[in-house]
């Protein structure tokens, strides 16, 4: 080895002993920056996994928080709509609503139990399907109908009386979204109105008539007098007709009698009556005479109540009589009684029946459809039956007639 590359070797190791020193702090330096930089990346990365999971933990807690929120909402329209469904079906009232195609949407139990009809066979029918006329007349014509009355015969055959409102039924923007119903059953009410209208009519009715029969009376028996003479001296020829004429005055004065009966007041004698043995004796006598009528009684329940014997006998036997006149081909008489808030008992037969246009005047003294008949007989028992705080219905058909009788328990 010459002496220039001894030189050369030489100056290289001086260089490299003066500077790898520096480079070797250069290289650790850029090492540490680096791995610091490192560790703030993982840092970094590490504060924005944290918060994102954070937000996520956040996000379901807001998450349950609101399917318990909603779970609630839920419970309270169920528990508000079943509350409102409670209050449907249990006011008295009936309720039936309609869509705009006029079909069945909704009917509570009162309804149901008015119309004689049922939930699950007419929800979803067209009004005309379930139900009878004059309604459906009323749902057609979409009319306002505050406060109407009508009369309405049920499934059964049964007339009742129905005191309604008709209205559109909207949703909550004022949208009509069809036609609701609601109604209640013053059949009862329309009977008493019925009676106390009648009581009125015949109380004027008997005050005036009182006077013109007494007046009456005065020259029927002048009449009778004379013609009770002329029958003594009249040559047998003209003894039949003069009788004749004392017959009919007979029977004029019968009925002034009975006139003047109903026309007065009445003064009941109260006592305990056994009305279960008036009546099973008034049918026996009436229908023991005609081998072609059934009798059917039940009214093993009746009790003993306060009453007039002797008129309570008379009604009755006044309305058997006249169920067994409806039958004069025979038929069927049943009596029946049952206590409810009150005593009712009915007499039915299967006579020809009473026209409906005359239902309304039967009570009316004078009023008959039998040919020899006074027209006093079921005026006195509507007298009877009030003065004694009852009250006194008919319901008529081509199958047979049915009176009932009602009494308040505390008579």
């Amino acid at each position: 080895m010459n002496a220039e590359t001894i030189f050369l070797y030489s100056i290289v190791f001086v260089i490299t002993t003066l500077t790898f020193p520096y480079f070797l702090r250069r290289v650790t330096k850029f090492y540490s920056e680096k791995k610091r930089l490192e560790q703030e990346d993982v840092s970094k990365v590490g504060f924005v996994v944290n918060t994102f999971h954070e937000l996520i933990s956040k996000l379901k807690d807001k998450e349950r928080e609101l399917e318990v929120l909603r779970q609630d909402a839920e419970n309270r329209a169920l528990a508000i709509e079943g509350y409102n469904e409670n209050i449907l079906q249990s006011v008295p009232t009936g309720v039936m609503s309609f869509n705009e195609e006029m079909r069945i949407m909704k009917i509570n139990l009162a309804a149901e139990k008015i119309l004689e009809v049922k939930e699950d066979m007419i929800v979803g029918k067209y009004h005309i399907d379930a139900l009878n006329k004059p309604i459906t007349d009323l749902i057609n014509d979409r009319k306002v109908v505050e406060r109407g009355e009508l009369s309405y015969i049920t499934p059964s055959g049964k007339k009742i009386w129905l005191g309604l409102t008709l209205s559109p039924l909207k949703d909550e923007e004022g949208r009509i979204i069809g036609q609701i119903l609601i109604f209640t059953d013053i059949t009862r009410l329309k009977a008493f109105e019925s009676q106390t209208e009648l009581r009125a009519r015949l109380s004027s009715l008997g005050e005036i008539s009182a006077g013109i029969a007494h007046e009456l009376r005065n020259p029927m028996g002048v009449i009778a007098g004379y013609t009770k003479l002329l029958l003594k001296k009249a040559d047998d020829s003209l003894k039949p007709t003069v009788a004749a004429i004392s017959k009919e005055i007979a029977v004029m004065d019968r009925i002034i009698s009975d006139f003047l009966s109903f026309a007065k007041p009445a003064e009941l004698n109260i006592s305990d009556v056994d009305i279960k043995t008036i009546i099973k004796n008034c049918a026996a006598a009436i229908t023991n005479e005609r081998g072609n009528i059934n009798l059917s009684l039940d009214i093993d329940g009746l009790p003993v109540i306060k009453g007039d014997e002797v008129f309570l006998r008379q009604a009755f036997t006044n309305l058997i009589q006249n169920a067994a006149e409806a039958m004069p081909q025979g038929g069927e008489l049943a009596i029946k009684a049952s206590i409810k808030d009150f005593l009712e008992i009915s007499i039915s037969d299967t006579g020809h029946g009473i026209s409906e246009n005359i239902l309304d005047k039967i009570f009316i003294p004078f009023f008959t459809t039998k040919d020899r008949g006074t027209g006093l007989g079921l005026a006195i028992v509507h007298k009877i039956v009030v003065s004694h705080g009852g009250s006194i219905s008919i319901d008529s058909s081509d199958n047979g007639t049915v009176f009932r009788i009602r009494f308040p328990l505390d008579i």
